[in-house]
């Protein structure tokens, strides 16, 4: 399991990407598989590759060398133990990492944040910026992302000319196939083809997703996902999202519009949701509906004028003091969460819950009667509920989800023929 923002996830040749059994994907051309297997274990001798794959070692040994041909992965020395240094040391495949380097940025209600990897996956430079909250308009989105990938170009020493593709994720609906954001709290328009105006103002291939499926892809290629067919992540920060995997991949929906929690429905007529509508998960367990809550029964009119963020830190304070107004507002947002986490262990069985995001640190939220209460709330099978994981990450680890995005572009536009990419 990860233990911080970026740096470990990242380091050396431990490698990213999904780790898929030997044997359990064979669907996909053998030359992106064997590209995978080598991404996905840092460093791997040409031997395992084909064992774990089931092919001939003269099989990958062809594939390899074409690999190595046109500069993606490239053969290292790993002297082997007890040898002292006698004889040719073993060889092993690596990515290379130099072969391209990628960006991705999350865009939220509070700050945009960015990060550069290289090929590998290996943390290069990152970059944050604050923002007044509110919605943006599209002519104002596009000057924040070519602002701050400015700004984290020049941290890593590199060009825009240098990245080969920007991957950028938003809160709200985004069909990532077509890169149209349907609605989102940071745009004040709707429908909007992000994913093209984007890339024409910065030069790069840009493709975009929810930012709760980014933290979904974070875990998947980083973190504790990565061993996993089929696990899900719920964030709980300005909003409620949901990113799922099943059998080694996002999971989107038919029109990549899937696994949206927050919008599911807790209560006809209920409060009042930001997408418009009524009675949203999100509307009981997100920022402005706490500080919504606090506000009202706590008599904080006269904070109206503060910052959610400020809000939000004074009413978990209070809590923390006892104050018994403000410990129920957080012990009702845990019941509702309750509720929508009790509804994905029925409706799809993970092996494992991630809840991750900034409200993971007011632990009201996930207290043991909440964790109690979701298991009472689930079918009664006589088997284990899946476990869950408390990852209060930082808005860098969204932002190595939209690098990973763009890595899987990149990887696939030179790794899989054109009428696959086309079917895509």
């Amino acid at each position: 399991m990860l233990v911080s923002g970026h740096g470990e996830a990242t380091e050396g040749r431990r490698g990213c990407g999904p780790l898929i059994p030997p044997l359990s994907d064979t669907l996909r051309p053998m030359r992106q598989q064997v590209f995978e297997r080598v991404r996905a274990a840092g460093l791997i001798p040409r031997v395992q590759v084909a064992k774990d794959l089931g092919v001939s070692p003269a099989s990958v040994t062809t594939i390899t060398q074409e690999l190595i041909e046109a500069g993606l992965i490239e053969e290292i020395a790993a002297p082997r133990e007890g040898d002292q240094g006698r004889g040719r040391p073993a060889v092993a495949l690596g990515v290379r990492a130099s072969a391209h380097r990628v960006a991705g940025m999350k865009l939220s209600d509070r700050e945009h944040t960015a990060v550069i990897v290289d090929f590998a996956g290996n943390l290069i430079a990152d970059d944050v910026i604050p923002r007044r909250p509110g919605p943006m308009t599209v002519p104002e989105m596009l000057d924040a992302i070519e602002t701050l990938l400015a700004r984290v170009c020049a941290k890593a020493g590199l060009s825009r000319s240098d990245l080969s593709a920007l991957g950028v994720g938003v809160p709200g609906f985004v069909d990532t196939t077509t890169g149209t954001v349907m609605w989102s709290s940071v745009l004040s328009d709707r429908s909007v083809p992000l994913a093209a105006v984007a890339a024409a103002r910065v030069g790069l291939p840009v493709t975009i997703d929810n930012d709760a499926n980014l933290v979904t892809l974070a875990e998947l290629w980083f973190g504790a996902g990565r061993g996993l067919a089929d696990f899900a992540v719920v964030t709980i920060e300005h909003g409620v999202g949901m990113g799922y995997v099943i059998n080694h991949r996002i999971y989107r929906g038919a029109h990549g519009l899937g696994m949206e929690l927050g919008h599911t429905k807790v209560q006809l007529d209920g409060a009042l949701c930001r997408c418009g509508q009524r009675g949203c998960l999100e509307a009981y367990i997100a920022d402005y509906a706490l500080a919504r809550e606090a506000t009202t029964a706590l008599n904080w009119t006269h904070r109206e004028g503060q910052s959610i963020a400020v809000l939000l830190e004074s009413l978990y304070d209070h809590a923390k003091a006892g104050n018994t107004a403000a410990r129920s507002i957080f012990r009702r947002a845990g019941r509702y969460l309750a509720v929508g986490l009790s509804n994905v262990i029925n409706l799809f069985d993970p092996a494992l819950i991630i809840l991750s995001g900034e409200r993971m640190r007011y632990d009201y939220l996930y207290a043991q009667e909440t964790l109690a209460e979701m298991e009472n709330l689930a079918i009664q099978t006589g088997r284990p509920k899946p476990p869950i994981e408390i990852h209060a990450w930082g808005d860098l680890l969204w932002a190595h989800g939209a690098a990973a995005l763009a890595l899987s572009f990149v990887s696939e536009g030179l790794l899989l023929p054109v009428r696959d990419i086309a079917a895509q």
